[in-house]
């Protein structure tokens, strides 16, 4: 169980990579405007509330990839203190993007499946 939280910790941080680059480096796109649904005046006024964000987001990804790595070094307790709380936090965003707005389940379970797999499979691990 302790290889599948790590890659799937793993998993969550690129897709909140992914996330920043979205929101930090192309917002004004006109993919990444398709995908947010925003016009060009829209991504325009918004630029650095998304740029903020997105900071947040690859944040996220770097704690939950400091775990793993202090798993994989050898403190398996403290990696997955880091790695999970990451998550959780990945998880609660998720349930809020989709709570918000029943529309938005698709990119909610983009951006809470991998967290959730990352906690339920951590727990187990350190359970065991």
């Amino acid at each position: 169980m302790l290889i599948v939280a790590c890659l799937a910790a793993v998993l969550a941080a690129a897709v909140h990579g992914w996330i920043f680059v979205l929101e930090t480096l192309r917002w004004e796109a006109d993919a990444t405007r398709r995908i947010f649904g925003t016009s060009r005046e829209q991504a325009a006024a918004s630029r650095q509330l998304a740029a903020n964000q997105g900071v947040y987001n690859l944040l996220l990804g770097v704690a939950a990839l400091v775990g793993v790595a202090v798993v994989l070094a050898g403190s398996t307790d403290a990696g997955l203190a880091v790695a999970l709380t990451a998550c959780a936090v990945m998880l609660g965003a998720a349930a809020y993007l989709v709570g918000s707005d029943r529309r938005k389940l698709r990119p909610a379970l983009v951006q809470g499946v991998p967290p959730l797999v990352a906690l339920v499979t951590g727990a187990a691990a350190l359970a065991a």
